[in-house]
């Protein structure tokens, strides 16, 4: 069990690096224009405990992703959409399979990768008892923002502002136990 955690952060690193060289300067924006109006396109991962980005720790528990993506564009519109995001084994049993006590969430870019520091954050909005979420809103983005990760953060909209985010959940990246194998990839081991 512990192997699979240490690969899963090995996966998340290795996703970090390589998104400091990606290009999506030739991505369709949303009105199919070339040009690329979003910046920053990842799917959404769950996270696992004892991990660190951008001086946020992860929650005390382990989650996971059923379906999620988030993108970033130069103009600061931030979208976020996840499904199935819930406690895994490794939480308390009577936890696995739910959203526990995490009603709220929200986003916070961070830029320069698991060492560097928040760009900026959403309001929260609700978390649905399956583990659904949608956010979309307009952050303040740094003209340069290398090895981008956006982060799905607890909120609690009860505490004061300025101390409403928490732990992260769930971050861009990818999950290679997770990965299906494409058409024509042969994906049987003959």
């Amino acid at each position: 069990m512990q192997i699979y955690h240490w690969m899963r952060l090995g996966a998340i690193s290795a996703l970090l690096s390589i998104t400091a060289l990606a290009d999506h300067g030739g991505n369709k924006n949303d009105n199919g224009n070339k040009g690329g109006n979003n910046s920053f396109d990842s799917a959404v991962v769950g996270s696992i405990p004892s991990t660190t980005i951008g001086g946020i720790a992860s929650g005390g528990a382990p989650w996971t992703v059923a379906h999620g993506k988030a993108s970033v564009s130069g103009t600061g519109k931030i979208a976020l959409e996840v499904h199935g995001l819930l406690l895994t084994t490794g939480a308390p049993a009577n936890l696995v399979g739910t959203v526990g006590p995490v009603m709220m969430v929200a986003a916070s870019l961070v830029c320069g990768g698991s060492g560097g520091a928040v760009a900026a954050s959403t309001e929260g909005v609700p978390l649905s008892t399956t583990g659904d979420a949608e956010i979309e809103a307009t952050i303040t983005v740094p003209p340069t923002c290398m090895a981008p990760v956006i982060l799905v953060r607890v909120f609690n909209n009860a505490a004061a502002t300025g101390s409403q985010l928490g732990p992260f959940i769930a971050l861009t990246g990818f999950n290679m136990s997770a990965a299906k194998p494409e058409d024509g990839d042969g994906g049987d081991n003959e």
